[in-house]
C-alpha cells in the first residue's frame, strides 16, 4: 500500500488536477490496464512544452517518469530475451534488445495505442508529431511504463510491455537487422554504386523538439528521403526508403 502523501505532494496533485486532465477509462479500454491512482498518469502525460501554458512552478513535466520507464523497459526486455533465446550470446542479445527498445519500435507502440490522444503538449509539439517526429511518442511510452509500475508494480509493467511491445515482434523480426544504413551500404557497394551520401536538407520545429529531413544519394543520385527527431533516425528512414526503391528498380520484373 502506498504511504499517504505529505503536504507538498498533495499541493502538487491539486495543481496537476487544476491544469491537466487524463481520460483513465479510455486508457484502460485501449491498454487493458485498470488504473488505481490516476495522478501517476496525469504526471505521465505532461510534456515539457506544456509547461509554458501553466503558471510557473505549478506543474512538472514527465521527464523523471521517462527516466524511470526507460530503465524498466530495458530490464523487462532483457529478462524476456534471456529466457526466450537461451543459446544466444551476450552480443546477440544486446543487439536484439536495442531493436526492441529503439525509437522505431516504441514509436510504433505509441501509434498503435494512439497515445498522442492523452498527451498535454504545446501546439508546436503537436505539429512536430504530425511532421513525423518520434521523440515525444517514445518518451510517452516510457512515461506510461513508469506510471503503470508506480501504480501496479513490476508485474503490471511487465505485462504491459509484453502485451503492447514484445508481442508485435515475431522471433524472426527480432533477429532481423534493422540497421538500414548498414544494409544500404552493403547493397550499393556490392553493385558498384559506391558509398551512400547523406545530406540534411531541412531542419524545423522548436529547439526542444526538432525535426530533421535527410536525403540519401547513391551514385550521386537522390535515392531516398527520411524525417526524424534526430539526424540518426532521419538517416535510417532515408536508407530504408532507398533500399525499397533500389530493390524495386533492380528486380527482374522491373526489366
Amino acid at each position: 500500500m502506498l504511504p499517504p502523501p505529505d503536504s507538498d505532494q498533495e499541493e502538487e496533485r491539486l495543481a496537476l488536477s487544476a491544469f491537466a486532465t487524463f481520460d483513465g477509462a479510455e486508457f484502460t479500454r485501449r491498454t487493458g490496464y485498470p488504473i488505481r491512482t490516476e495522478e501517476y498518469f496525469l504526471q505521465a502525460v505532461i510534456h515539457r512544452s506544456y509547461l509554458q501554458l501553466c503558471p510557473p512552478g505549478q506543474v512538472q513535466s514527465n521527464e523523471r517518469m521517462e527516466f524511470l520507464g526507460d530503465s524498466i523497459l530495458n530490464l523487462v526486455v532483457a529478462e524476456y530475451l534471456y529466457a526466450t533465446f537461451p543459446e544466444a550470446e551476450e552480443g546477440q542479445l544486446s543487439k536484439v534488445r536495442s531493436r526492441l527498445v529503439s525509437r522505431t519500435a516504441l514509436g510504433e507502440c505509441a501509434r498503435r495505442l494512439e497515445l498522442v490522444d492523452f498527451l498535454l503538449l504545446s501546439p508546436s509539439a503537436h505539429q512536430s508529431i504530425s511532421d513525423g517526429s518520434e521523440s515525444i511518442l517514445v518518451d510517452a511510452v516510457e512515461a506510461f511504463v513508469a506510471a503503470i509500475y508506480l501504480d501496479g508494480g513490476y508485474g503490471a509493467a511487465r505485462d504491459f510491455i509484453h502485451d503492447h511491445l514484445l508481442k508485435a515482434f515475431t522471433p524472426s523480426r527480432m533477429k532481423r537487422d534493422d540497421n538500414y544504413k548498414s544494409r544500404l551500404l552493403e547493397y550499393s557497394q556490392g553493385r558498384g554504386m559506391g558509398t551512400p551520401r547523406y545530406v540534411t536538407i531541412d531542419e524545423s520545429g522548436p529547439d526542444h523538439n526538432p525535426v530533421f529531413t535527410v536525403e540519401v544519394q547513391v551514385g550521386g543520385v537522390p535515392a531516398g528521403k527520411g524525417t526524424g527527431g534526430n539526424k540518426k533516425t532521419a538517416e535510417q528512414q532515408a536508407a530504408l526508403q532507398a533500399l525499397y526503391s533500389l530493390q524495386e528498380q533492380n528486380s527482374p520484373s522491373a526489366s
